[in-house]
């Protein structure tokens, strides 16, 4: 597979060395060009991406688990499909999944060394389990392969749980857990109902978890044996020891946790995660437990064990245990006598003839179970598609299950009237009837024909596309507006249509992204702190300068250095402030002044020349008049 799939995936994901290699898929290492990061990439097998029923489950799958989103799930950035021509000229499409590169290691390798774990971390992994467990059953997925190899513990010793719905692109999870007769999943982690290839649920993935808690306390699985057979069938036949008397520094507490997650009935486990967790944690912290005893499972693992019993294992054993399990006579002695011969003749034909009897009652009634007779009731030849309308996946497969129908689920279609996950048709239709054992494919509502348009604000130019595209988008033109110091430069601002607007897939959505430049407002008049607080807002300088002035009050913007408009980020506005002016003090007025008696004023002077000189000398005058 290696060899098939391109250096780079959908126009930006480079493809880097092989990582990992499961049952189904290849994991390489990559790097997103698009967002700088580091990813990991699943593509299928070349054997299996060849088979369009397979494409089709696999995309389907990618699909469920990308819409997981959950800080102990590996998350799903990405899905896509390249087409690859190979030598021979055959085009292939190859699906792959871009996910999030996790660094650590997995807990199979803290087993590895077959040494249990301490009780608080055994008991901080399984709880980052069963947290992931919750989520994803609430979203109605089911992750069917929980084990060691599966689990990842992040440096920081976060738990992220992968291969979520990879596990189910086999199968449905109302199918059986074979195809083509092998069992899919790993055999030590597997539920009794996948053992039996039965339905599967959310309680399944309890029972793998318990063998998981079962082996991080005591270093070893539950169940071991030289095949994934005989492993299997200790799953359907027989109960666990309890975890305390291999490892004795287990609690008994933690014994009945571990006991009610690997009750062979699914009905005798936990409801869900929620509930195992908070009795794992009870468990741990001295609370009260919900879990019956450890002497309660013993009871219910014999009662299973004995039920299990076949008539072939029962002839078996009548074989092996000869005639004295008969209680046919046996050659005895009295004194020094001894039986005749022909006693013991007749001795070993009563003992030949009852095993004789014994084995052919075992082998009657094996053929009678394995080959029923006219009268065992058997189902009916046909049965009606039963009423399937409001059941969402899990109702329908169960549904279709009990009318002894094989379900087989189609991609989701849009549906303006269905809720979304909600079934919307059967092929054949409700109340058709058709053969036991038939197909009937059923579809599945993905909601209205329309997605949301992703509020992408305040991200930069290049995560905004990317998100629109994830949402199955496109991306329109791109303007820019000015804006304040809040955004960015080139950040976006808005779309059109506005975030959350619903609009028809594959829709252009423009972006408006912040420019370079800013408006500056008019600040003529307005306080020196509020004018300088909005050119800071405007990522613009502020350098201040004063004048006295009479006529503001100080402390008033008089003038700007630029005028309203646009200007560029970063530039410094002067902003002339009004002071208090100098207090200006007026001169007193100058007086001339007269004796009594003065005969005239400079005005008189100027009016009458005779009277002039009696004014200037008016005293003297008279006095001269009077002399001569």
């Amino acid at each position: 597979m290696v060899d098939e799939i391109p250096r780079v995936l959908a126009g930006r994901y480079e493809v880097g060395e092989l990582i990992g290699r499961g049952g189904m898929a290849e994991v390489h290492i990559g790097y997103d060009n698009r967002l700088s990061r580091t990813v990991a990439i699943k593509v299928l097998r070349s054997d299996l991406a060849k088979d369009p029923t397979f494409q089709a489950r696999f995309r389907r799958e990618a699909q469920s688990a990308a819409a997981l989103n959950h800080p102990s799930i590996v998350s799903v950035y990405d899905t896509g499909e390249e087409h690859v021509v190979s030598a021979s000229g055959n085009t292939t499409t190859v699906p792959f999944i871009v996910m999030e590169y996790v660094e650590g290691h997995t807990v199979r390798s803290l087993l590895s060394g077959g040494d249990p774990l301490p009780i608080d971390e055994a008991v901080e992994i399984v709880v980052g389990v069963l947290s992931a467990l919750e989520y994803s059953h609430r979203e109605g997925i089911v992750h069917r392969d929980i084990k060691p190899g599966n689990i990842m513990l992040t440096p920081t010793g976060a738990v992220k749980v992968m291969d979520f719905g990879i596990a189910r692109a086999m199968a449905d999870s109302a199918a059986t857990m074979t195809q083509t007769h092998a069992v899919v999943g790993t055999a030590q982690y597997l539920s009794p109902e996948q053992a039996r290839g039965e339905v599967v649920d959310a309680r399944s993935d309890l029972y793998s978890t318990g063998c998981l808690l079962f082996e991080l306390l005591t270093g070893r699985p539950p169940f071991q044996g030289d095949s994934a057979v005989a492993v299997a069938y200790q799953h359907v036949s027989e109960t666990p020891r309890s975890p305390s008397a291999i490892t004795p520094d287990v609690p008994e507490s933690l014994d009945r946790v571990v006991l009610k997650s690997l009750a062979k009935d699914r009905e005798d486990r936990y409801a869900d995660a929620a509930h195992m967790r908070a009795d794992l944690l009870a468990a741990v912290r001295g609370g009260h437990v919900e879990a019956p005893t450890v002497a309660a499972w013993g009871l219910a693992g014999a009662a299973a064990a004995t039920a299990v019993t076949t008539p072939m294992q029962a002839a078996t054993a009548t074989r092996m245990m000869g005639p004295a399990a008969t209680g046919a006579p046996t050659t005895t002695s009295a004194g020094t006598g001894t039986v005749e011969p022909e006693e013991r003749r007749k001795s070993r034909w009563w003992v030949w003839l009852l095993a004789v009897i014994a084995v052919a009652a075992a082998a009657g009634i094996t053929w009678m179970l394995l080959n029923p007779t006219d009268e065992t009731p058997t189902p009916a030849a046909t049965t009606a598609v039963p009423e399937l309308a409001g059941l969402d996946q899990n109702g329908v497969r169960t549904a279709l299950t009990e009318a002894q129908l094989n379900p087989n689920i189609l991609d989701p279609v849009p549906s303006d009237t269905v809720p979304e996950g909600q079934f919307v048709s059967a092929d054949p239709a409700v109340g058709t009837e058709v053969e036991v054992g038939s197909s009937v494919s059923v579809a599945f509502s993905s909601g209205p024909n329309a997605v949301a348009v992703p509020d992408v604000t305040g991200q930069s130019q290049d995560q905004a596309a990317a998100a629109l595209r994830a949402a199955g988008l496109e991306v329109g033109q791109v303007t820019e507006e000015n804006a304040d110091a809040s955004v960015d430069v080139r950040d976006v601002i808005r779309t059109d249509p506005a975030a959350k607007a619903s609009v028809a897939p594959g829709t252009a959505v423009t972006l408006v992204i912040a420019s370079p430049n800013v408006d500056l407002p008019e600040l003529v008049g307005q306080s020196e702190d509020a004018a300088s607080e909005v050119l800071r807002s405007l990522d613009l300088g502020v350098r201040i300068e004063t004048t006295p002035s009479g006529d503001f009050e100080p402390g008033t913007v008089l003038e700007q250095s630029r005028p309203a408009g646009v200007v560029k980020r970063g530039e410094t506005i002067t902003l002339i402030v009004a002071t208090e002016a100098p207090e200006t003090v007026a001169p007193e007025p100058t007086e001339t002044a007269t004796e009594p008696g003065d005969g005239g004023t400079p005005t008189d002077a100027g009016t009458d020349g005779n009277t002039g000189n009696n004014g200037r000398g008016n005293g003297r005058g008279n006095d001269g008049d009077n002399g001569g």
